[in-house]
């Protein structure tokens, strides 16, 4: 299952604040990806370090992303989405250059729109121009051949456009809205932010099972293996996501995302960022934390082939012999515990008398050190 994770922007341990020494680093600690933030207005001078990002990402499969605006209002009135449109653009532009594999967008309220089918069938029909409009950025291979600075626009798809799920309940974005939209719209990808997620649905990721409907709905739905996803601890309130916190003090746990994934999601193309504000620390800790579910997983798969091999030689069922292992490992602890039991307890030691100070008859003097101890009461049975 091809994994990658990292951070949602510049490491806050990066001596430098430039997006290439971010991706140095974050190569060092072994992450293999990173989103560029772009939620607010995106500046001229930016453009000569993507264009230095996507030359680096490109010769060392390192995995760009690109995140747009933060607010948008694709379901306003015609002036609300012409302006969310045009800093999308930007977005579309700097994606070309800092050659992103995602370019996650937000749809903003449902503004004239109710829920339903009406305001679905209108966010396609912009991200199908959005679409359209990145294929058109990134260039005909054939026009393209005599300019040299985007090599990896002969070599790579067109990035894709990612539509993100929000996580307050006035927003267009829940789970089964976005896989409707990427399932009728060619080019785009769901982007399940699972604090989003987890707190529009009161709660909702708390065991692996839960992750696995999850997929399954998304497999179902959308029917395509390619996921892009956004993880951090969240706090959430009435079904709406208030700020991210760290994943331990969350109630959002990874361990359960990371258990399905080494178990079941070997079907999936997948790429988890960070977006907790720890950034690259919780990225690293989710990355041990799949690792560890990974080494487990093989484990439990040595000792059923080891068990498959035993029960082959003595001509029983694997079953049964798994059976017989776990009563003869019952009786073994059981046996302990009534050794630990039978072992007699050791009276404790009784202490000695004290011995009396001798004294030398009325107003003599001690032979030895003064002594405050009180004669013992023969009435105190304590």
């Amino acid at each position: 299952m091809p994994l990658k994770l990292g951070p949602a922007g510049v490491p806050l341990s990066c001596k430098g604040r430039t997006i290439v020494e971010g991706m140095d680093d974050i190569t060092v600690l072994g992450l293999d990806a990173m989103e560029v933030q772009t939620v607010r207005t995106i500046q001229p001078q930016h453009f000569d370090q993507y264009w230095q990002a996507g030359i680096l990402s490109w010769k060392s499969d390192f995995e760009m992303n690109m995140h747009g605006p933060y607010y948008a209002e694709l379901l306003g009135n015609k002036r609300e989405r012409n302006r969310t449109l045009s800093k999308m653009e930007t977005s579309l532009q700097a994606g070309k250059i800092i050659n992103a594999r995602h370019l996650t967008f937000h749809v903003g309220p449902y503004g004239e729109y109710d829920p339903g089918t009406a305001a679905n069938e209108q966010v396609a029909n912009v991200m199908s121009g959005i679409v359209e409009r990145v294929r058109e950025v990134w260039g005909v291979e054939e026009e393209e051949e005599d300019y040299a600075a985007f090599p990896w626009v002969h070599e790579s798809e067109p990035s894709l456009v990612g539509i993100e799920t929000s996580g307050r309940q006035e927003l267009w974005g829940t789970v089964e809205e976005v896989l409707e939209v990427c399932n009728h719209v060619e080019g785009t990808v769901p982007v399940l932010n699972m604090g989003h997620i987890h707190a529009r649905g009161h709660g909702r990721l708390r065991t692996s099972e839960d992750y696995a409907e999850l997929f399954d709905q998304a497999r179902e739905t959308y029917g395509g293996s390619t996921f892009y996803c956004h993880f951090a601890g969240v706090e959430h309130r009435m079904g709406n996501a208030l700020h991210y916190t760290q994943i331990k003090k969350s109630d959002l746990k990874f361990e359960p995302f990371a258990e399905y994934l080494a178990e079941e999601g070997d079907w999936m193309d997948i790429t988890i960022i960070s977006d907790s504000p720890l950034l690259e620390h919780d990225a690293m800790y989710m990355l041990q934390h799949y690792d560890k579910a990974r080494q487990r997983l093989l484990e439990i798969r040595a000792r059923d082939e080891r068990r498959a091999k035993l029960a082959a030689q003595q001509g029983i069922d694997p079953e049964e012999l798994k059976k017989r292992e776990e009563e003869a490992a019952a009786a073994r602890k059981s046996q302990l515990t009534g050794d630990a039991e039978e072992q007699p307890k050791k009276a404790p030691a009784k202490k000695a008398p004290a011995k009396k100070a001798a004294t030398k008859g009325k107003g003599g003097k001690s032979g030895g050190m003064i002594s405050f101890d009180e004669p013992a009461d023969e009435d105190d049975v304590f």
